[in-house]
């Protein structure tokens, strides 16, 4: 009888124990140590943590990872692997592979970047909802999903069912945008990203979707601009949209004014930051997958941050070069780059991105095992299980990858180069152009020892532009890539790295510092001894002020023997960051002109594209956003984002700026009630308890809620699949006014519930009553939020109450409004924003949603 063998023991550690020894591991930094315990460190569902500091995580990856490379010829040891990735300074698996790779807790994917869509025909019903379906079940599993919307026909054309007219592309945002927020509310959100082609005649109400606040709040929007488009805007000529878009039949054809187009897609980046904007020529002119596109590898859109242009149902894993690393003597007289510790690195960095899609596929194979032994029925699970054998087939038929980098700021600063300036774009395209040529040729390598990836076609390859541009540099590599084929479809991206770059304490992806030196605060007791108070927040709690420095500008003081201990007032510290590096180099300061130009010449050497903002001062004009856009275009940038400062659709301007807009949205709603308001129906659960809250609008901005228990005896009872309808003021056989809420059924027909005041506990609709007042009279909804959250309630039932009745308003809090009255829990800065609805921390990023 065989023996059953028993697992020992695992060790387990408190959150204090992990936060403690991370922060020792860290040199002190609290932040990075709680980014790691809190989304990193190894843990299982009852939140038991098993990995007291990152280095027990890299020694899990290492094993990981040597166990694969045991599978192939010349195999990397378990301690080659561990001395690449450890302490975060060379190579860093980013996100999901971070916390995926040997996790027995966790049935997910490794991918950080999904994109789906159908093939052929999809602007059916069946193919719309089959997408939101597949769009949950990835969100569910972590990963950032992106689709194109150009398939679904125009508003207003011809349908053969009862509407008779479609409805056009907006209604399909909202419900793809609520179905991201849905799938993740009480935890960590989904991320989406919806394009769609300039081409499509909606285009221009795709473009105008997110200008209404509230709206499309969980999306990223881009739109998708051809070369034809850009020249009729350069030139002053009108352009013509199709339906099929780029169709030589079409059934919808709409001539328009580009230039008018293009001041709209101006003014609403230049208001809101988005939409971001795809150069989709130029992504498709170069994207070396698209050689094969016949064969199921036709990009079509983007994930949520633009950097992984992808087909439907391929998906990408990131992983992160420390630029910094690989300078010696940073911020020396001598400083230099180390290319060949460079280039040995990006042959490691290679193979264990391919060894991690054989890690990716062992997890797409539990994922089906589990929707196998799952008890719903085959027909339920159908969509589900497709997509991930869908998925399954390109990760191992293409084997794409995403090496990137991080901290390229950092390292121009430590060999003591401007960010920005002829010899920083010069010096970063040398860089890119190594890591391009190295990387492709450790795939070449690899696919000697492993085989190219399954469809790999030198002929189908021979003209793209990328190609070409490797052909050029170095031949024999081109030659050898003939000869042997390539392991990996397409390998480089350049992602925003968030969380990495805290951990590896350097800058973030190709971007510049945001700020070399800033202040934030600690609660202090006031009664200790030797404390120092430097503010009072408004409910008593003491606050000491302390200076914080960007670890490589406290590293440059240290390397010009300036203390870093002492305190110093503001003057002194402006004096340290002019004879600095850093001067004049920071993501404010940056000439936008010289970002441009330089994301446009990496991009030549960066095949997948770039993630990169570039930020505008608040009175930057929309002339200067066009011009950042033509320019982007004209230096084969594959995309681009503006954030102008302080810019979000909605939000209220500062109090010294008195124009009309700030007048216009200050202006209370009309004191008497409309007959019939529009209205949101929200649902939310605060412990046991379910709840429901029916928000009248006015343009779209609250100005009533009540809100009480739903789907029980004594609640409100209406079908799950009803989110929007109308509250209407009506009158009582005896004169007494109520308000009855209307929608419409699934037949088109109105069904109605009398008396909203009468279904809900009299408590709740005396706060309601008090509540809605206030916002009646125009108090902003922020402030509106903060005035519920005072409020001191007695029993359980009203503070649940309380707390749900402010998580249905903060959905339309406009994004970027500063929450003034709350502290991050993460860092305890003050710097906290709403954003979709979650308060998310400026100074570490970590956001709490409910």
């Amino acid at each position: 009888m065989p023996v059953k063998t028993i697992e020992p023991a695992r060790q387990t550690f408190t959150q204090d124990e992990a936060f403690n020894a991370s922060v020792e591991y860290f040199k002190g930094d609290d932040l990075a140590a709680r980014v790691w315990v809190n989304k990193y460190a190894l843990k299982d569902s009852d939140g038991n943590i098993y990995e007291k500091t990152p280095d027990d995580m890299h020694r899990r990856i290492a094993r990981e990872i040597a166990r694969i490379e045991q599978r192939y010829a010349n195999p990397l040891s378990e301690e080659e692997v561990y001395d690449a990735i450890k302490d975060f300074k060379y190579i860093v698996p980013q996100g999901s592979p971070m916390a995926g790779i040997g996790n027995p807790f966790q049935i997910a994917s490794l991918s950080n970047c999904f994109v789906i869509g159908n093939q052929g025909d999809s602007d059916s019903y069946g193919g719309i909802m089959k997408i939101d379906q597949e769009q949950v079940q990835l969100m569910k599993r972590r990963g950032g999903v992106g689709h194109d919307l150009s398939h679904i026909r125009p508003k207003g054309s011809p349908v053969k069912n009862s509407a008779l007219t479609s409805t056009g592309i907006v209604p399909f945002m909202e419900r793809y945008s609520n179905s991201t927020r849905e799938v993740a509310q009480d935890g960590r959100r989904g991320a989406l990203m919806l394009s769609v082609s300039i081409n499509h005649p909606d285009s221009e109400d795709f473009i105008d979707a997110k200008m209404e606040q509230g709206k499309v709040t969980g999306a990223n929007v881009s739109v998708r601009i051809d070369d034809a488009f850009m020249k009729a805007v350069r030139d002053g000529e009108n352009y013509t949209q199709k339906y099929p878009v780029f169709s030589e039949n079409p059934k919808n054809v709409k001539d328009i004014n580009a230039g008018k187009l293009w001041k709209k897609i101006v003014h609403n980046a230049w208001k809101s930051a988005e939409p971001g904007i795809l150069f989709w020529d130029t992504i498709i002119k170069e994207s070396v997958p698209d050689c094969y596109a016949d064969l199921g590898y036709k990009t079509v859109s983007t994930n949520p941050c633009g950097e992984i242009p992808l087909c439907p149902y391929d998906s990408c894993r990131l992983l992160a070069i420390n630029l910094f690393s690989y300078v010696d003597k940073p911020f020396k007289k001598d400083a230099s780059f180390n290319f060949e510790l460079f280039k040995k690195h990006l042959n490691i960095a290679q193979r264990i991105m391919d060894d991690i899609i054989d890690l990716e596929l062992e997890k797409v194979d539990a994922i089906i095992a589990k929707i196998d032994a799952d008890p719903q029925s085959e027909e339920i699970k159908a969509v589900e299980r497709n997509l991930w054998l869908n998925i399954q087939r390109k990760a191992l038929e293409g084997r794409r990858t995403g090496i990137g980098i991080t901290a390229e700021g950092d390292m121009l600063a430590a060999l003591g180069i401007k960010y920005g300036s002829e010899a920083g774009i010069e010096f970063s395209v040398e860089i890119h152009k190594t890591l391009a040529l190295e990387a492709y040729r450790a795939s070449v390598n690899t696919a000697k020892e492993r085989g190219a990836f399954q469809i790999f076609d030198s002929e189908r390859e021979k003209n793209n532009p990328f190609i070409l541009r490797l052909k050029e540099a170095d031949e024999k590599l081109y030659f050898d890539m003939l000869e042997y084929g390539r392991r990996n479809i397409a390998l480089l991206t350049i992602a925003p790295t968030g969380t990495t770059s805290l951990m590896t304490q350097t800058t973030s992806g190709i971007e510049p510092v945001f700020l070399p030196v800033y202040k934030r605060r600690r609660k202090v007791n006031p009664n200790d001894k030797n404390v120092r108070v430097d503010f009072v927040d408004e409910v008593g709690d003491s606050w000491e002020e302390y200076v914080v420095f960007h670890h490589r500008f406290k590293e440059w003081m240290e390397a010009n023997g300036i203390s870093t201990d002492k305190n110093y007032s503001q003057e002194e510290l402006n004096k340290f960051v002019k004879k600095s590096p850093y001067y004049k180099a920071t993501s404010n300061d940056v000439d936008w002109m010289s970002k441009v130009k330089m994301q446009g010449a990496v991009q030549k050497w960066v095949d997948h594209s770039i993630s990169v903002t570039i930020n505008l001062p608040n009175d930057a004009t929309e002339e200067l956003v066009g011009k950042l856009y033509m320019e982007a275009w004209q230096a084969g940038c594959k995309g681009v984002t503006v954030y102008r400062d302080g810019s979000r659709s909605g939000v209220l301007i500062a109090n010294d700026e008195k124009d009309e807009e700030q007048e216009t949205m200050l202006t209370p709603f009309p004191t008497k009630r409309p007959e019939i308001l529009d209205a949101d129906v929200v649902r939310f659960q605060n412990s046991k308890d379910k709840w429901i809250a029916f928000i009248g609008l006015i343009d779209g901005k609250p100005y009533e809620i009540f809100t009480g228990f739903a789907d029980d005896e004594d609640g409100i009872l209406i079908p799950r699949w009803v989110n929007e309808g109308y509250i209407i003021k009506a009158r009582n056989d005896d004169g007494s006014s109520r308000y009855d809420f209307q929608y419409k059924n699934k037949r088109g027909y109105k069904t109605t519930i009398e008396g909203l005041s009468h279904k809900f506990n009299p408590e709740f609709w005396n706060y309601a009553k008090l509540i809605s007042s206030t916002l009646r009279h125009g108090m902003p909804i922020e402030k509106a939020v903060e005035l519920i959250n005072s409020l001191q309630l007695d029993s359980e039932s009203i503070n649940t109450w309380k707390n749900g009745v402010a998580r249905a308003l903060k959905r339309y809090v406009a994004d970027g409004t500063e929450a003034k009255k709350q502290k991050c829990e993460n860092c305890n800065s003050t710097s906290l924003i709403y954003q979709e609805g979650c308060l998310t921390c400026k100074d570490c990023g970590s956001s709490k949603c409910g």
